[in-house]
């Protein structure tokens, strides 16, 4: 059955609801009206190292982050289709994806994925790759060891705790591709570069990041401070 059909029939018995307020919305809005025109649309110019490029779709700040909330707290609802789909619209604005193998979830630590029992990363990037029409791969890059919660770490920290903490089994997997790797939010980037890191060791031809959310971009005086 056609997605957006099986979403609409869906929401005849739980209808579709905006992320950000609850309204009542139809089944193929993301958001109410007022809620959209509430968000900031990310404009940036962040840079992953090793990446080929970077994009995201909105600024994280208190207008969008319910939404995400949302989603981390398992409570779906329209959060990922919301997500997702406005994620996948930036990203064939502004990268080009003819060539794009297959999408890579930032991958969670096992014992954190089954107390959560989802990874949010993955919802929004099977949304991305329905849309866009790339396969997902979850398996082809784990993530070894449990870190710190990166929230209250500096720059620096950040980087220093998630050293070494991801691994690709098989090179044979990645070795060669062209990879979109993405996440839900990028605060500094070190998650996405550790993974790029990791993916280029392994023989990767080329890894595109992109989050849902980017914050807002340090200057280079407070980068310089971090």
């Amino acid at each position: 059955m056609n997605y957006m059909l099986k979403k609409k029939l869906l929401a005849l018995i739980f209808p579709t609801r905006c992320p950000l307020c609850s309204r009542v919305i139809h089944a193929h809005e993301k958001f109410c009206d007022n809620c959209y025109d509430s968000i900031t649309i990310y404009k940036g110019n962040h840079s992953v190292r090793g990446a080929a490029a970077f994009t995201a779709a909105f600024e994280y700040d208190s207008n969008i982050s319910p939404a995400v909330i949302l989603l981390k707290r398992g409570i779906r609802g329209n959060a990922a289709y919301a997500l997702g789909s406005a994620l996948a619209e930036t990203i064939k604005e502004r990268i080009q994806t003819e060539n794009i193998d297959f999408i890579v979830p930032v991958p969670m630590y096992d014992t954190d994925r089954k107390k959560r029992g989802f990874n949010q990363a993955e919802l929004i990037a099977r949304e991305v790759g329905r849309i866009l029409g790339i396969d997902v791969s979850t398996d082809c890059i784990k993530k070894t060891r449990l870190t710190q919660n990166q929230k209250n770490l500096s720059a620096r920290q950040r980087t220093v705790n998630l050293k070494k903490a991801f691994d690709v089994e098989n090179s044979d997997i990645v070795r060669n591709k062209q990879i979109l790797l993405i996440d839900d939010v990028c605060t500094t980037g070190s998650t996405l570069a550790e993974i790029t890191k990791t993916l280029r060791q392994n023989g990767a031809a080329a890894v595109y990041c992109a989050a849902c959310c980017k914050t807002p971009d340090l200057k280079k005086e407070d980068v310089e401070n971090v």
